[in-house]
């Protein structure tokens, strides 16, 4: 990692020199057109090669190629394209003229060229992938289909080294190589999208329905164009585009789905439609809405385990145990509209839209025990019952999230230099307007206890189930928003060069933005309701009771009506019970402007192609919150803070033969902190004479971090892949939470001080393997066999520190949220009248959280999940499409534990989802 400039390297001067004279007369163009000779469709990452000049061009989305600046002269062209014929063409350049070529490419010896369901999804996927200067993963709009991923977040977990973070069972963050989703960027359609969530920078990507999507890339290296804040990568959304398809094209889907554990029924539709007028105006438009019911059920400790000193788990005691069903309906609602405009060959302009909406109405209904044995109030062990105080309760919420993004930009090519630019805005929110945060019921119960020590199941008398004995405590309200914005603009320029006998590309740029976080609370306490003129019969739970709840792991129970709490709610006065404290204590105004500007190029040395440059960023942040203080007075804060990144960059890629190509890169990067870890407010309270306070560090450093990867990829005849891939991470100023308490200092009188702070170091290696195999070489039936596999291995470590009557202490942990292994294998058969794909996605256990600094057995880990599923289609017509899919088919829980996997700290059911649609498409 860099942190001043230093001298730049002979390969970036010779470059510079290169990209800024004018010795070369060349003024030629020559461009082209790439596509199916059957389908007539794009050909997205066909590699065209000029042989006398030894340069190289891609093909983009819909299929075109440009050489700019070119010398008068016969040259011969090749093109190659994975599951295609190769073709080579003779062209005649001329100065100041443009020579343009429409390439149709033939299947060769296999029986076409796959372009469309899963196999023309492996071979756009592995064609972009084989063409990409950078180690790079894609998934197309295609496979968005063929599996049951009703996100982008669900779609990713098919890539080799990502896997998921799921909110009741869906999909929402995406991991990459085992890194917790805060170390990722972000961006659709060249744009970075904001986060709706108060506390995170990470995108949840089950806000963008699939429906809307043409293609998805994960950038595991990045190179000095692209931002830098990716420690574990880059995921780049692209919409979908009128010049993406040959003409006017539609896609209709109507979907009805199936929840097996709340027998619930849930619609689905979704429709696309593009269409490219006199060649120069394209328009596409998509919408999405989606309408699921569901549920979960949940037992959890949170942790609330005592392991008695030097016994490691024996004679375990549990302090707290809560049962809770869940009651969910999550509305989507998905729109893209994207304009494009072609006045000439020289010139693109377009408009990207995104509105996405995401509704999330949640009942949570609790039964939280909690023990205090003895004289020395402990927990209470297995296999004994005690008296308990017991807690029913009710959650009660709307969550309202949106996403508007709009990008406006072009391309413009001239005699040697192309320009492209870009200005863009996004908003995110996310509201809980006025709901109940918990209304709570409490009862002294004898004789309870619980059943295991994993999925626990609480036991009781009669009196644990019987309204009549439970009075109602305290009504909590809260009122949230959060906003995110963010503005930029970009401008970028490049151009190809001759340097002797070898030829190369420079590309330089500049980008701004801004970003402007807030978020406000407001919470109500009602309590002592007895002291406000309720009589106690008011407050007995009967008059609140429901119906009982179909729990799945025992008997629940009588939920609880939100009407009446509401009824009473509103009988109050607001201010006699606003909290004034919680009220403002984590509001914030977080802004950050950033400046980049990078220096890149490539030269090429017959089958090796050398890219470096280095990029620069600069990042000013003033944050505001408000700060209670011991003497339990307000006051505002503010922080400045600022830091600036030179971060140099170094890919090569050697290409052994037509099939087989090695990459290599060092490249640098950073991680900002979270929202809620440099978060300005500041809390203090005296518990019982133990002064704690708990805060945001504004003044920590973005996480730095020095990569390299090397990697082997080698394509099989039509569609195949076997690869194998090493990763490695020096990671400086990790981020983790910390006790300064007893440190010298304000804290050291302080019984706890807990905020966050920068460790020395951390590191992260692993290892990547894929193979994807069409077997087109077998006899029929198995030649119709697709296999699509990988597997991921990750190691990592990380060194936190905390205070000990003023002594440092320090262990070693794994990074939160990693891996050691992930994997995905999909096996499918398709041929033209059917399609179908057994899928499987895993992950190994992860350290969640570290809850007490001194002793891991407190540490939270996630359990390993696999889950199945299952989709099967068939093609009625060559238009239409009935399918079905079986989502988490052998119904895979959530799982996490307190040290040993014999210690719940969650679990939660969530059972089977069918579905049911069909499909409508134009081709």
């Amino acid at each position: 990692m860099m942190k001043k400039p230093t001298k730049l390297s002979m390969l970036t001067l010779s470059l510079i020199a290169a990209g800024m004279t004018n010795v070369a007369v060349a003024a030629g163009k020559f461009e082209g057109n790439i596509r199916d000779i059957n389908s007539q469709q794009p050909l997205a990452g066909a590699i065209v090669s000029i042989k006398e000049l030894n340069q190289t061009q891609t093909a983009g989305r819909d299929g075109r190629f440009f050489f700019n600046g070119l010398k008068a002269g016969t040259y011969t062209v090749t093109i190659t394209y994975l599951g295609a014929a190769p073709q080579t063409k003779t062209i005649q350049v001329k100065d100041n003229r443009t020579t343009s070529l429409n390439i149709k490419l033939t299947s060769g010896e296999i029986e076409r060229i796959q372009v469309i369901g899963q196999s023309g999804s492996l071979s756009k996927s592995l064609n972009r992938q084989r063409s990409a200067d950078n180690l790079l993963s894609v998934i197309s709009s295609d496979v968005l289909g063929n599996f049951p991923d009703s996100n982008v977040s669900e779609a990713l977990q098919r890539v080799p080294g990502i896997s998921i973070e799921r909110d009741q069972g869906e999909g929402r963050f995406v991991r990459v190589r085992g890194l917790a989703p805060d170390f990722n960027s972000v961006s659709m359609n060249g744009t970075r999208l904001p986060a709706p969530e108060d506390d995170r920078r990470a995108v949840a990507l089950d806000v963008i329905p699939s429906d809307l999507v043409q293609s998805v890339e994960v950038s595991k290296t990045v190179t000095p164009d692209m931002d830098a804040d990716a420690l574990g990568g880059a995921v780049e959304v692209k919409s979908l585009s009128a010049f993406d398809r040959d003409g006017r094209f539609y896609n209709v889907s109507t979907e009805a789905s199936y929840n097996q554990l709340r027998d619930k029924a849930s619609p689905k539709i979704a429709f696309s439609f593009s269409d490219v007028i006199n060649d120069k105006f394209g328009f596409a438009i998509a919408a999405s809405w989606y309408k699921r019911k569901f549920g979960s059920d949940n037992v959890e400790t949170g942790g609330k385990w005592d392991f008695p000193e030097d016994t490691g788990y024996d004679n375990a005691v549990l302090e707290e145990i809560e049962a809770r069903s869940y009651d969910i309906t999550r509305e989507r609602l998905g729109i893209g509209a994207n304009f494009d405009y072609r006045p000439n060959d020289n010139n693109d302009l377009y408009l990207r839209t995104l509105y996405s909406q995401f509704d999330d109405v949640e009942s949570r209904y609790g039964s939280e025990v909690s023990w205090e044995v003895g004289d020395d109030e402990e927990g209470l062990p297995l296999g004994q019952r005690h008296e308990a105080e017991v807690k029913r309760s009710l959650k009660s919420r709307t969550e309202e999230q949106n996403i508007t993004s709009y990008a406006l930009g072009g391309k413009s090519r001239l005699t040697k230099w192309t320009i492209d630019y870009q200005v863009a805005y996004s908003e995110a929110s996310a509201a809980k307007p006025r709901h109940i945060d918990g209304a709570d019921f409490e009862a002294d119960i004898d004789n309870m206890g619980y059943s295991e020590t994993k999925i626990s199941r609480l036991i009781g008398p009669a009196a644990y189930y019987d309204t009549g004995e439970y009075e109602l405590k305290e009504i909590e309200v809260a009122d949230s928003k959060t906003t995110d914005e963010m503005t930029s603009a970009k401008l970028n320029f490049s151009r190809s060069f001759e340097l002797g006998s070898n030829s190369g590309g420079i590309k330089f740029g500049f980008k701004t933005s801004s970003r402007d976080k807030t978020n406000r609370e407001d919470i109500w306490k009602f309590e002592d309701l007895d002291e406000s003129g309720i009589n106690e019969d008011a407050l007995n739970m009967s008059k609140f009771a429901d119906e009982s709840i179909n729990y799945r792991l025992g008997q629940f129970g009588p939920r609880i009506n939100a009407a009446p709490v509401w009824d009473l709610v509103n009988k109050l006065n607001p201010d006699d019970f606003k909290d004034e404290v919680e009220s403002v204590i984590n509001d914030f105004d977080i802004k950050e402007k950033i400046n980049a500007g990078y220096l890149m190029g490539h030269m090429d040395f017959d089958q090796l192609r050398l890219l470096a440059g280095v990029r620069y960023e600069s990042m000013d942040r003033y944050s505001t919150g408000v700060e209670f203080k011991e003497d339990e007075t307000y006051s505002s804060s503010s922080f400045n803070k600022d830091e600036d990144h030179w971060l140099p960059a170094l890919h090569a890629k050697y290409n052994i033969n037509d099939s087989t190509i090695v990459r290599a890169a060092w490249t640098n990067t950073i991680t900002r902190p979270t929202f809620d870890q440099i978060a300005p407010g500041y809390f203090v309270e005296d518990d019982d004479g133990d002064i704690k306070a708990e805060f945001g560090n504004p003044n920590l450093e973005s996480l730095e971090s020095v990569n390299f990867d090397l990697s082997i990829e080698h394509y099989f005849d039509g569609i195949g892949l076997l690869s194998a891939g090493f990763f490695y991470k020096d990671i400086e100023n990790f981020i983790y939470q910390t006790d300064l308490a007893g440190q010298k200092g304000r804290f050291e009188k302080f019984d706890e001080a807990v905020t966050f702070a920068n460790g020395v170091d951390a590191e992260i290696k692993g290892l990547e393997l894929v193979y994807v195999q069409e077997f087109n070489f077998l006899p029929e039936p198995f030649s119709d066999m697709i296999l699509n596999t990988n597997v991921t291995y990750t190691d990592s470590e990380a060194t936190i520190d905390w205070f000990d009557d003023g002594e440092r202490m320090e262990r070693v942990i794994p990074l939160p949220s990693q891996s050691d292994l992930t994997a995905n294998f999909s096996l499918g058969y398709e041929n033209a009248y059917t399609s179908v794909w057994l899928s499987a996605a895993y992950k190994s256990e992860y350290l969640q959280e570290v809850s007490d600094f001194e002793d891991a057995r407190y540490d939270l880990y996630e359990d390993s999940h696999l889950q199945w599923d299952f989709v099967a289609k068939a093609h009625v017509t060559e238009q239409v499409t009935v399918y079905f899919k079986a989502i988490n088919i052998t119904d895979e829980p959530f799982y996490s534990y307190t040290g040993s996997r014999r210690f719940n700290n969650q679990y939660e059911a969530y059972g089977r989802t069918f579905q049911l649609g069909v499909q409508m498409v134009s081709f």
